[in-house]
């Protein structure tokens, strides 16, 4: 058995930060290697700041992007979209076997099979007329989504979902909010399926390079991948309970520190358990709670200091006003006029790439 490393917690953290690109100038030049570096790149489509892939593409290349790129690499098939995220089109056989086995996994095959005629209605028209969207398609289901919750009277929604959880439908764009839908077979490349245990290893790595270090759970991203495999290797951290693994790539790398705003939907907030232990980040998006409730704002930005979780902003853009208006800075330790420098500097730059005017309401300070 391999003796396990032992790491400090800056050191755990700093390899966290660097594996998600946010420790200095950065080494990727294109939204192609963010995507694939990252390992995928979460599609939340909320505007409060702006959709979550345009930010999380901004974090890393700054002004080398613009609003809006993400989207239209997703259109040129640069990149595809599987199951809300963003991931590299090279990558597409790694998830072939796994869409084989999705209905079954999901519990969703024999709702699909007593609509078999609706399933083949919903292909042919496609293929026949091109990409749709779900208004475009019209309720033939004989038997109704078996649910009491929001997706309750959702037939077609939820089958296009189980077309492209099983692999025969991709997601091209939107039009609006709505996601425009194609035969897969029109928009991912040939590919060779690989076996669905090699590929569990293969995606796994992925997911630890971009991670850099992460809980030994099977539960770290069930969303990412279902059961992960023991990659890289095992990890103690110093003052931090549990067992971790770290990817051997990331040691003894220099670190070279900055401050960025990011994304409530981040790569490096990804797993709240890690954000606790190791940043000792006490961090969530509040928009659902009541507002007597919330202690940073409906959907604060994460303050990134080097390698440390230092705040949170609570901002809204106001595209009509052309405004980015701050409501509010949480300071979980208090700021230096370094780091509140820092901080401004941060959103000043921010307001630029919207192309909005930065605008500080007066209770923020």
């Amino acid at each position: 058995m391999t003796a396990a490393l032992h790491l400090r917690r800056d050191e755990a953290r700093r390899i966290a930060v660097r594996a998600a690109m946010l420790d200095g100038p950065a080494e990727v030049d294109s939204i192609d290697s963010v995507v694939h570096g990252l390992a995928m790149v979460r599609v939340e489509l909320t505007n409060i700041v702006m959709p979550a892939a345009d930010h999380v593409l901004y974090s890393r290349l700054g002004e080398a992007v613009r609003p809006g790129d993400a989207e239209r690499a997703l259109a040129s098939g640069r990149v595809w979209e599987r199951l809300w995220m963003l991931r590299p089109i090279s990558h597409v056989g790694l998830f072939t076997a796994g869409m084989r086995t999705w209905l079954d996994r999901s519990g969703a095959r024999a709702w699909v099979e007593a609509n078999a005629d609706f399933r083949q209605s919903i292909l042919d028209r496609i293929g026949d007329l091109g990409p749709l969207t779900s208004a475009d398609i019209p309720d033939e289901a004989v038997a109704p989504w078996p649910s009491t919750g929001w997706t309750n009277d959702r037939n077609v929604t939820q089958m296009l979902e189980c077309l492209h959880g099983a692999g025969e439908l991709a997601v091209v764009g939107r039009a609006g909010r709505s996601r425009v839908w194609d035969l897969a077979t029109n928009v991912l490349p040939p590919s060779v399926e690989v076996p669905r245990d090699e590929a569990a290893r293969i995606r796994s790595e992925h997911l630890l390079a971009a991670c850099g270090i992460m809980r030994d759970s099977i539960a770290v991203s069930p969303h990412e991948l279902h059961g992960v495999v023991p990659v890289g290797e095992p990890a103690t951290i110093e003052g931090v309970p549990g067992r971790w693994r770290v990817d051997p790539a990331q040691l003894d790398r220099p670190f070279e520190g900055r401050t960025a705003l990011l994304s409530p939907f981040d790569r490096l907030m990804t797993d709240k358990q890690r954000q606790l232990r190791l940043f000792d980040f006490d961090y969530g998006i509040e928009m659902y709670k009541p507002e007597r409730l919330r202690r940073r704002g409906p959907f604060a930005l994460p303050i990134l200091h080097h390698d440390r979780f230092v705040g949170s902003v609570d901002a809204r853009a106001d595209r009509r006003a052309g405004t980015l208006t701050v409501h509010g800075v949480t300071e979980d330790e208090p700021f230096d006029t370094e780091l509140r420098d820092a901080v401004d500097a941060e959103l000043q730059a921010l307001a630029r790439w919207l192309r909005l005017e930065l605008v500080v309401d007066a209770r923020a300070g």
